[in-house]
């Protein structure tokens, strides 16, 4: 009698596909005429209907582009639903704000980008330009070079918080790694 051998997937991960045998996966394609695609968006041929249609993802986003997800609702209900999906999904927008989106995105929030303007800088400009940028613009505004002149004083203290601004995205940058 053989010897029992040990086979490619006996741990994690498993080597091979999750499919009950060794022969190739089928592909569902996209249920859209001429389409090559693989289908795995599955979208629904008509409303309280089991039936799906498979797209790819560009026929899938151009048969939700007309979708009206709140047909046969009165006002009322629409605003609800609406104000409902609103509050469902803030937390998305409070992920980006906080930084939570992924490191090295690029993405700077609406308050760095508007003192990146002050600062006539691109939305990539490292911090060392930003200092760089803010000695130069404050040297010319600055109360002690311009004592009494109040419209100076105040550019003075909108570059200053536009740096303080940029100065605690930075610190929060470096302290995330």
């Amino acid at each position: 009698m053989p010897k029992a051998r040990r086979s490619n997937d006996w741990g994690f991960p498993r080597w091979r596909g999750y499919e009950e045998s060794r022969e190739a996966a089928t592909v569902r394609l996209c249920d859209r005429h001429g389409c090559e695609e693989k289908g795995d968006c599955p979208a629904p041929k008509s409303p309280n209907n089991p039936d799906r249609w498979y797209f790819c993802q560009k026929h899938a986003a151009e048969y939700n582009q007309k979708w009206d997800y709140f047909e046969g609702l009165d006002k009322a209900e629409k605003a609800k639903r609406a104000k409902d999906e609103q509050r469902d999904n803030s937390g998305y927008a409070e992920a980006s704000h906080y930084g939570w989106s992924g490191s090295g995105d690029g993405s700077r929030s609406p308050d760095e980008m508007r003192a990146l303007e002050v600062f006539e800088l691109d939305a990539d400009a490292d911090f060392n330009s930003i200092k760089k940028a803010w000695r130069e613009k404050a040297k010319l505004v600055h109360p002690d070079v311009k004592p009494g002149d109040v419209e100076a004083a105040a550019e003075f203290q909108k570059l200053q918080l536009a740096y303080e601004v940029l100065k605690m995205a930075e610190e929060r940058r470096e302290w995330k790694g």
